[in-house]
């Protein structure tokens, strides 16, 4: 009887690697459990690498094609420091008069005003030097605030001011001094006129503040601005009293991209009175 010869051993792989397992054609002549692209079928996790020469679905940054899925999401942008400048001053320059507007007709017409003790200054530095004065806009954008029609204010005189501290934050004072009927009517219409501004968003609703040590209560709020594609997020507190009236935002490149929820309106509260005791001067 004749014996059917040997078959032929399978060829060595290249370079001394070891036989790959015979694999079952799939469909298209892929390997079984995989489609022509190389990408397992749905419900099917992927064991061990692809097939040679069949891209990863899964490329990561610093692995080359075959990197694990990225992990979390992109980190956010930072705003440039010029881009907040601009887009504080267009929301908050002229809050004190849109505040002041929207109370404007005989609502508080009647009755006697407070006599005026205090006025409000613009000085060159704030909070030991941790910002500088850029720009006095007082006799500037502040008429807009002394031209305002208010019948809950007499001699009202504004006093706005543009600062820049470390890494490209801006903080802006705008506010008014005078006789003022009623501080904290004012105080919460300081508010209300920044985020009825145009492209505001009110987000974070006001809230009272009285930090320890001084006596007064300020209100804080968030509210985004929106400057074409970008969208800042924009605190600010307010105070109000029987003198003086003012409003104070605070950004940072951080900030400017934080979620409005996370802001610490407790910290710029503190920040807030701190200022208004540097800013607000007896007269005489």
């Amino acid at each position: 009887m004749t014996m059917p010869p040997p078959s032929s051993p399978p060829p060595h792989p290249p370079y001394g690697g070891p036989v790959p397992p015979p694999q079952q054609p799939g469909a298209f002549g892929a390997p079984q459990g995989y489609s022509p692209q190389g990408v397992p079928p749905q419900g099917h996790p992927p064991q061990g690498f692809p097939p040679q020469g069949v891209p990863s679905p899964y490329p990561g940054p610093g692995a080359g094609a075959w990197g694990p899925p990225p992990v979390g999401p992109p980190p956010k942008k930072r705003l440039p420091a010029g881009a907040i400048v601009a887009i504080v001053l267009g929301s908050l320059v002229l809050v004190a008069g849109l505040g002041y507007a929207a109370k404007a007709g005989l609502e508080g017409a009647t009755g006697s005003f407070p006599e005026a003790t205090h006025r409000l200054t613009v000085p060159k530095t704030l909070l030991a030097g941790r910002y500088t004065l850029v720009s006095d806009l007082s006799d500037t954008q502040g008429k807009e605030i002394e031209d305002t029609p208010d019948f809950t204010v007499k001699d009202a005189k504004a006093a706005v001011g543009q600062y820049s501290g470390k890494d490209g934050a801006a903080l802006v004072l705008s506010g008014m001094y005078g006789r003022i009927k009623n501080g904290r009517t004012t105080r919460a219409s300081i508010l209300r006129g920044a985020a009825t501004e145009k492209d505001s968003t009110l987000v974070v609703r006001p809230r009272d503040f009285t930090p320890a040590g001084y006596g007064v209560t300020v209100s804080c709020q968030v509210t985004t601005s929106k400057d074409g594609l970008s969208t800042t997020t924009l605190p600010m507190c307010a105070w109000g009293d029987d003198s003086t009236a003012a409003a104070v935002a605070l950004v940072t490149p951080e900030t400017a991209t934080t979620d409005p929820e996370d802001i610490d309106l407790a910290e710029l509260a503190a920040t807030t009175v701190r200022i208004r005791a540097e800013v607000r001067k007896p007269l005489g």
